[in-house]
Parts: C-alpha cells; sequence; structure tokens
C-alpha cells in the first residue's frame, strides 16, 4: 500500500478519515429516470459521499437462452431468466449523461460498476472519477486490467472469491496501473444475515493483502455497517432505495433515507470514538476524578488516637489518599485532631 488514504474527487478514503458512504441506486430507479434523480437528492440530504449506477446491458451481461444454465432457481428472482432479470434491472446508457449532471448539480459523487469494456469507455467519456468492481466481475480479469489502465481510484468487491481469487485480482490492478485501491469484504446474499458476515474478515483483508479495506453491506439495517468502522473499514457500500416496498430488483434489501442519515451519522461517531490508543485521562473525566474514592476521617480522632476501620473509610470523594494506603494507615496514629469528614492526608499521621 503506496498511502495510507485514496482520493476520489478531493475526498481523502483511509482510517485517518470518516467512512465514506457510497448509496448504491443499483436497479432501484425501476425504469424511472425521475426515480434515480430522486434518489440522488435524498442520498445527498442524508449526507452520503457518493452515489454509484451500475454499467450495463442485458446483451453485455448475458445471452437471451433458455437454457438451465440461464434460469434463476430461489431467491429474489426466482422463476426468471438471466437475460430478463437484467433487461428488467439495467440502467439506459442515455440516462447516465443527465445522472452526472444532477450529481454535479447537487454536489454529490457519482461513479458506477462498468460490467464490460464498452461500459468502461461511456464511463471514461463522463469523466467518472473512481471505478467499482462488483464482486461477481473479480474474476474478469481482463476488465480489472481495462478498468486498471484509466489511473483511476477503484474500489473492487470480494463476494464468493477465495484468497487466491482476490489476490490476483490485486495483482492484475496493479500491474496494469492502478496506484489507489480500496478492497471490499462482502457477502454476496440478497439479503445476507449479519451472523454471516464475518466483520473480522475486514481487518484481515487489510493485513493480509497490505490494502486498504472497507465493506459492502446486503443486511438490511446498520448494525454490521457501523460494526465494520471499528475493525479497520474505511469505506462502506449500502444499497439505497426510496421504499424497501416498493416493488423493485433490489428494493428489498436496500436502506431508506431515514436510514442512511442515520448510517452516516453513526458511522461517523463510531469512527470518531475509536480515536487513539490512550491512558490518559480525558477532558470529560477530568472534572470526575474528585468523584473517586479516597481516605476521610468517618468518626471524630483525637491527637494521638489510632486510625481503624471505625473511624477511617474508604470513600468518595476523592479529596484525600489514595485507598491502596489503607493499609498503611490502620494502626498508625494521628498527629492532630480530626473532625468527621475530614479528607486523610500523610501530615496528620504521626510519623513512625
Amino acid at each position: 500500500m503506496t498511502n495510507n488514504y485514496i482520493e476520489i474527487n478531493g475526498r481523502k478514503i483511509g482510517p485517518d478519515y470518516e467512512p465514506y458512504i457510497i448509496a448504491e441506486l443499483s436497479a432501484n430507479h425501476n425504469g424511472d429516470i425521475n426515480r434515480a434523480f430522486s434518489i440522488m437528492e435524498e442520498a445527498q440530504k442524508a449526507g452520503a459521499d457518493a452515489i454509484k449506477l451500475q454499467t450495463y446491458t442485458q446483451d453485455t451481461l448475458t445471452i437471451d437462452c433458455d437454457k438451465k444454465d440461464f434460469q434463476i432457481h430461489g431467491g429474489l428472482w426466482d422463476g426468471q431468466s438471466l437475460f430478463e432479470l437484467y433487461k428488467g434491472a439495467h440502467m439506459p446508457w442515455d440516462w447516465h449523461k443527465p445522472l452526472f449532471e444532477k450529481a454535479k448539480e447537487l454536489g454529490i459523487t457519482i461513479f458506477s460498476s462498468p460490467f464490460d469494456f464498452t461500459a468502461v469507455d461511456l464511463l471514461e467519456e463522463l469523466n467518472a472519477p473512481a471505478y467499482k468492481i462488483a464482486s461477481f466481475e473479480l474474476v474478469d480479469l481482463a476488465l480489472i486490467a481495462c478498468v486498471a489502465k484509466t489511473g483511476k481510484p477503484m474500489i473492487m468487491s470480494t463476494g464468493m472469491a477465495n484468497k487466491d481469487e482476490i489476490q490476483e485480482a490485486i495483482d492484475t490492478a496493479y500491474q496494469n496501473g492502478c496506484k489507489e485501491l480500496v478492497i471490499l469484504h462482502c457477502v454476496s446474499g440478497y439479503p445476507t444475515p449479519a451472523e454471516q458476515y464475518n466483520l473480522r474478515t475486514i481487518t484481515d483483508i487489510g493485513q493480509r493483502f497490505n490494502v486498504l479495506s472497507g465493506l459492502s453491506d446486503h443486511t438490511i439495517d446498520n448494525a454490521t455497517a457501523v460494526a465494520s468502522v471499528v475493525l479497520g473499514a474505511c469505506l462502506i457500500e449500502k444499497h439505497f432505495t426510496l421504499d424497501r416496498n416498493g416493488g423493485g430488483v433490489d428494493d428489498s434489501f436496500s436502506i431508506e433515507p431515514l436510514e442512511l442519515a442515520q448510517l452516516c451519522k453513526d458511522s461517523k461517531t463510531a469512527w470518531q470514538a475509536m480515536g487513539q490508543v490512550n491512558y490518559e485521562r480525558t477532558e470529560a473525566e477530568k472534572g470526575n476524578v474528585k468523584f473517586r474514592r479516597s481516605l476521610y476521617v468517618v468518626k471524630d480522632i483525637k491527637a494521638g488516637e489510632m486510625f481503624t476501620a471505625e473511624n477511617v473509610r474508604s470513600i468518595r470523594p476523592g479529596f484525600g489518599l489514595a485507598p491502596k494506603h489503607y493499609e498503611q494507615v490502620l494502626s498508625k496514629f494521628a498527629g492532630k485532631n480530626l473532625t468527621k469528614g475530614t479528607a486523610l492526608t500523610f501530615d496528620a499521621i504521626l510519623s513512625d
């Protein structure tokens, strides 16, 4: 890792910076560009750093074929063919320019996941500031090489990939000119139960592959994503929609505007709470030191009288001797008269 951060549109992304939040628009436009515009507006209002598209057509992803290999059995899209699914879900290519213009108007970063070389050409024409390689495309090394040659920052998801496949993808990106890379831990289930996410993998990705790591989250709430920050995720991607019950291809496992706003807030709080290794008193603690326990006279003591468990106790507040001196004080004698409620100090104790 040449740097401990990458930069997209002037925003630094890394462990020393607030988590970068990507709202994945995916297929949640539901065939309506105005819905796509509304999703972008809500993402910007919620505080997301970027909106992400997917750039493909049904013909660039698959073929129209009735054979068994091309049919979907089980899950959200049961009964459809791959061709039918992608035909209904794809983002029309002539929408890309107005969507990029809308993002500029809103002041939110926009980029995409290309799924073939022609998609990269389109996104280069639009001057996309970064690229995302989807989990299903991580094994397409030719596509990774094509994207890397743009010299733009790259984000790659690892759903379904083993260690060797991840290493091959990383090597291909670097060998073809990529200098800024984030690898996202991902589980390609839609949705994925939190207990299957194995978030400790985020830390291992960073250490094993010497890269920045993050999370592509397909759970249906924010707990997993917020927890990922503590394990080193510097970038979080979540599918985003206006209405989880909207009936679209990806709506049911996407978060809604209030949830995205909460994710932006809570992930920032989690990052701030991590801070640095610290054993000194914080500013919040300093005023409360006086309420710690210390040794106090709890019964009037005359000069020359012995200190005992009946007349000295460890209580709050903390203006007396530290409680660790309690055994040392017992059986010693008072050097002066001491009234109940007096903080015990060494100068009140007769020296041996």
